[in-house]
Formats: structure tokens, sequence, C-alpha cells
């Protein structure tokens, strides 16, 4: 049974860090282009064009920052494969209708739809953290951050190679088609003994602050870390529009 168990995670481990680079690869494969991209589906001046690519680009981020928390909470009721399957496949489609678009406005609402159903990566992680033993954990947490974190880097060349390959519209198929791989392989291979999540329930935030050792801590970090990503992402979207 023991030996079961540790094939499961390490199998899970291989199976989603796979997926996680895929979903590194897709969410960041359409930078390069996404400006041009945009520029295909209208008549934009340049401060026009400017707009619609933040606006775009950003939509994805706005709408996961929100619900991502509400994912979590239906993962700790409902599984986290669960979520996983419905995250892959609904990005799956949404990514496929992305090459299907005729105006911005189509583009703009699809990537906000992306960001609503962003949970594999989160969920993912959670998954491995909830089922390896506590003295592989750095390893096997460690290995998904490489996993998104490579994907993330390599995605950009590989849209911009497919992109300049083929099309726009080819890659988002393409990312989509990666998507339902990485559906399927969940389905297939990556196992779950779900409990759900049982306990004190901490409905405000004060509750979930006090529950913190170092409060201060967490939102300095937080905090510097969306002064970060918003001078990094605000670069390459100007240079993009540019």
């Amino acid at each position: 049974m023991k030996q079961t168990k540790q094939f499961s995670w390490r199998r899970n481990l291989i199976i989603l860090a796979i997926g996680v680079f895929i979903g590194g690869i897709a969410f960041s494969e359409v930078v390069p282009f996404l400006s041009l991209y945009i520029d295909t589906l209208g008549k934009f001046n340049h401060q026009q064009l400017n707009f619609w690519s933040g606006l775009v680009f950003s939509g994805t981020f706005i709408v996961g920052a929100f619900i991502s928390p509400l994912w979590g909470k239906l993962a700790d009721k409902r599984g986290r494969k669960t979520i996983i399957l419905i995250s892959s496949a609904s990005m799956a489609i949404v990514m496929t209708a992305m090459g299907l678009v005729t105006n911005v406005v189509e583009l703009f609402l699809l990537r906000m739809l992306q960001g609503f159903f962003a949970g594999y990566i989160s969920n993912s992680n959670a998954l491995v953290a909830t089922q390896v033993p506590d003295k592989e954990s750095g390893k096997a947490l460690g290995t998904m951050t490489a996993a998104f974190t490579a994907g993330q880097l390599l995605g950009p060349f590989v849209g911009g190679a497919i992109s300049s390959a083929f099309s726009y519209r080819i890659t988002f198929f393409l990312t989509g088609f990666l998507l339902l791989c990485c559906f399927v392989f969940s389905l297939l291979f990556v196992k779950e003994d779900f409990h759900p999540v049982v306990g004190q329930k901490m409905d405000k935030t004060s509750d979930v602050l006090k529950s913190l050792q170092s409060p201060a801590l967490i939102f300095g970090l937080l905090l510097t870390t969306v002064i970060i990503q918003a001078a990094t992402n605000s670069i390459c979207r100007s240079t993009s529009a540019s």
C-alpha cells in the first residue's frame, strides 16, 4: 500500500509538472504578438492600439486575482483534481476560441474568461503539496515552480516562432490543443485521495490576519511582488505595442 501511494505522488508530480510547464507556455506565448494580433482585428491608431493592448493583456490577470481564491475554496470542498480538469478543459476551449475572434472586444472577453478559469497552476501545486512526503516537499514544490517558470520563459520564443512560421491564429489553436492534452493526461493519470477540508472557518479578514505569525511581512512581500510584476509587464506591453 505504501509503495502504491509513493508511486502515485511521484506520477502526479511528473504529470502535473509537465502540465504547469505547458500552462506557463500558454500564458506567456502570446506576449510577442498580442499587439500585432489586435492590430489585425480593426483599424486602430497608435494610441488606441496601446490602450487595447494593455486592456486585453491585463484582463486575464485582473479577473484571475479575484477568482483564484474562490477556486481554492471550491477545491477544498470538491477536490483539486476536479478543479484541475475544469480549468484545463475550459482554457483549451477559450484559447482555441481566441483564434476565431473577429474583433478586439471578443478577444478581451475571452482573455477575461481565461482568467476566470485560471486555476490549473495553483491547484496542481496544492495537489502535489498535499500528497508529497514532508522530506520531499521542498524538492517537489521546487520542481513545480521550475516547470512553470521554464514554461513562462520559453513561451514568448515558442509563440513568436509559431506565429512567424504559420500565423497568429494557428498559435492559439496549437495552444488549445496542448491544454487539451493537459486535460487528458490529468484525467487519466493523476490520482487524488480526496478528503474535504474540515475545521474552523475563518470567514472574516481579521480572523485570517490573526492566524498569520507576521502579517506585516506577508503584506510587504505581496506589495513588492505587485510592484515588480507591474513594472516588468508594463515595459513588455509598451515594447510590444510600439
